[in-house]
């Protein structure tokens, strides 16, 4: 294995206050090697900026296996081949098991159909019904304070640069209508207050926070389907943050959103849109809207998110006993907020989402 060009190519696009936390493991690890001997299969997206995560853990002495999602935006294909190159291993999601693994650092479920030997770590909230459901132990990555960078700020970044890329950069006074106040809703209406749009959310009743509702125009009940047709009617643009699969699937609004000339998005793993919207009528047809940017979340929002999936399997490899679905510790949380804070560059922005 040669990781010569994985390194010219972080060190090119980051400096160390980019990824403090993935930092920080790949040299307390290369010490410790708490992986020796331990085969992990990890299942994050493959761009540019997940290579720091990936380096954390072979550092700690894993033999690491990648998992790729052959479907969606799930990878840069430039990435893939770099990877490829050095000599790391990629399996698909969409065949059967053909390596034993210790851990599989999982996403959306897309490998919980592969055999774990010491367990799972699971890095979205829309993969842990799936485990729950099959028994499996697993640690929840998406549970904690820590995912609120990515989701909050990340997310809500990435749906604003995926924009512009695509050329809608005015926002002033423009009518977007967000579906979800929940992590992901949130960070797109604190980037949305702060680009000046009127923002209209649509959410369940007193689903909002007060700290989030001071920086909305309105505030809808997603029970009354003719004031959430009507919403979508004359907006600018509209964009899904519920993590729910068809949320917005009911006649009614679907014929608005057909009839509207917003332009729609989503942010979610699943088509929130359902399957009575064609994928023709949503950006990138429905596909998770920001994994079109070369860097679909930027490195500063998820290094911590990474760093916590990656010490997931710290924590399953020194608790054997523990079983079901596993939220990540508080002193775990607030030593690598730490050091996102002390090491980082986003330090200012922590403050936006209250940690």
């Amino acid at each position: 294995m040669n990781l010569d060009r994985i390194h010219k190519t972080l060190s090119e696009a980051y400096s160390a206050e980019d990824y403090p936390v993935c930092l920080s493991q790949a040299r307390q690890w290369s010490d410790t090697k708490p992986f020796r001997g331990l085969t992990i299969l990890d299942a994050t997206p493959i761009f540019r900026n997940t290579m720091v995560k990936y380096l954390a853990l072979l550092a700690g002495g894993a033999e690491l296996i990648l998992g790729h999602r052959p479907y969606g935006y799930s990878c840069d294909g430039k990435i893939l081949h770099l990877l490829r190159e050095s000599g790391i291993e990629i399996v698909s999601a969409t065949e059967p098991q053909s390596r034993e693994a210790d851990f599989i650092l999982d996403c959306a479920a897309s490998f919980s159909h592969w055999k774990a030997r010491l367990g799972y770590v699971e890095l979205t909230r829309s993969g842990v019904p799936v485990y729950e459901g099959q028994g499996k132990k697993v640690f929840v990555a998406d549970s904690g304070r820590i995912k609120k960078i990515e989701t909050c700020l990340g997310t809500g970044d990435g749906y604003f640069r995926a924009m512009a890329q695509l050329g809608y950069n005015d926002w002033k006074d423009r009518r977007l209508v967000v579906f979800g106040s929940g992590k992901v809703g949130t960070g797109l209406i604190t980037y949305a207050y702060k680009y000046g749009a009127d923002i209209t959310v649509v959410t369940k009743a007193g689903g909002i926070t007060p700290s989030v509702r001071q920086m909305v125009r309105r505030v809808i009940d997603c029970e009354d389907i003719q004031a959430v047709a009507a919403s979508v009617a004359d907006a600018y643009a509209v964009v899904t943050a519920t993590g729910i699969a068809g949320a917005l699937d009911h006649p009614v609004l679907t014929k608005a959103l057909t009839d509207s000339p917003a332009l729609l998005a989503n942010m979610g793993v699943e088509d929130e849109y359902g399957p009575g919207l064609p994928a023709s009528r949503v950006l990138e047809h429905k596909n998770t809207f920001n994994f079109i940017l070369e860097e679909p979340t930027q490195l500063r929002y998820i290094d911590a998110t990474m760093g916590l999936h990656n010490e997931g399997a710290l924590h399953l490899l020194e608790h054997p006993a523990a079983t079901g679905v596993i939220n990540p510790p508080a002193p775990l949380e607030d030593r690598l907020l730490e050091l996102t804070r002390r090491h980082g560059c986003i330090s200012e922005e922590l403050d936006m989402i209250n940690n």
